[in-house]
């Protein structure tokens, strides 16, 4: 497992926070970054309220290792690149990670982290590859109808992301 891979979960969870169940977010009871939804499909059962306000950090980190940075491709990406496509896999679901990933590569938008992908990562500046990341989350951000509730703390979060994965690019 790859050394960053502790220090991307630390920082992930120090963005989601506890438990939430704010009426406008389409995500609907969460805790610590965890959906209702997917933490049942984690369990393969329907989650309990209780469940979710329970959650520990060592109950998530085995799922978010799985589902978020296994699925793209968080060891063969390069230093920082590999917490900021994390952090939007965690926030914004692997797909759309791997998505915005390719088109600051200039790889083909598939939505799945592969070879071509990977290769194209390599043949860019990472430090690059963190800039326009951040540019095409927080696009992403701002096109979405709940960015006026909750815009101010996914803008905060782009930019500390930025930094910190800037910091481990260096």
């Amino acid at each position: 497992m790859k050394e960053s891979w502790n220090e991307i979960f630390e920082g992930v969870i120090k963005h989601e926070g506890g438990f939430v169940d704010h009426p406008a977010d389409p995500g609907g009871m969460t805790n610590l970054g965890v959906t209702r939804k997917v933490y049942s499909e984690w369990l393969g059962r329907e989650a309990t309220e209780g469940e979710m306000r329970g959650l520990t950090k060592a109950d998530v980190s085995p799922l978010y290792k799985k589902w978020y940075f296994d699925a793209v491709k968080a060891d063969d990406l390069p230093a920082g690149v590999d917490y900021f496509v994390v952090d939007v896999a965690i926030n914004s679901g692997p797909r759309r990670a791997a998505k915005m990933l390719q088109k600051c590569v200039a790889a083909k938008p598939d939505g799945a982290i592969g070879p071509m992908t990977l290769r194209a990562v390599a043949e860019n500046d990472s430090i690059e590859v963190i800039e326009k990341l951040a540019n095409v989350r927080q696009d992403f951000y701002e096109s979405l109808k709940t960015f006026k509730t909750f815009g101010k703390g996914w803008t905060r979060r782009n930019n500390e992301v930025r930094e910190h994965s800037l910091r481990m690019a260096k």
